[in-house]
């Protein structure tokens, strides 16, 4: 399990002094710490002889988080980075692109490894709390042993200056 240590003494309050926006990203960032997530990332990602200021794994982890909250780009990281007091010390975005940039082939395996592992034990936690998964509830009624997983998604235009327009 990764070091939760940025989030000791964390509380979320509706005022007051030390506010932060984007409070729900720590319990993203915590939820990946907690489940094994970014530990899991950061030996993926670990390199024989390479210590870096960020941990790897530390790295990734915030990029998805930044996702997560909404944003858009690699340099989005700087929302994180921004809240000190919450996050602790948040790589910069020319360390986040050197981070994706390290990724060989065989890391990119290493990593599906990690993620594997972590949903399996994501799954088995669930059962452990609830004896089982939880059945899928509908207008009609309970849906049994059938797993529903809903996926939301988002068309992002992607727009490059200077390809598809006409001289």
């Amino acid at each position: 399990m990764h070091s939760t240590s940025w989030s000791q003494g964390l509380s979320v309050n509706v005022g007051g002094r030390g506010v932060v926006s984007h409070a729900g990203s720590a319990l993203t960032r915590l939820l990946a710490d907690r489940v094994g997530l970014t530990g899991g990332l950061s030996q993926a990602l670990a390199r024989p002889g390479f210590l870096p200021l960020h941990d790897r794994g530390r790295v990734f982890t915030d990029l998805a988080v930044v996702l997560a909250d909404g944003g858009h780009r690699i340099g989005d990281i700087a929302v994180l980075r921004d809240q000190a007091d919450l996050f602790g010390s948040v790589a910069s975005m020319p360390t986040a692109w050197r981070c994706l940039n390290e990724i060989t082939p065989s890391a990119l395996g290493r990593i599906d490894a990690a993620r594997a592992q972590t949903r399996q034990r994501v799954w088995e936690l669930i059962v452990a709390r609830h004896g089982r998964l939880p059945p899928s509830r509908t207008c009609y009624g309970d849906l049994g042993k059938v797993v529903v997983v809903r996926l939301d998604a988002s068309i992002v235009i992607a727009h490059r200056p200077g390809l598809g327009t006409r001289s």
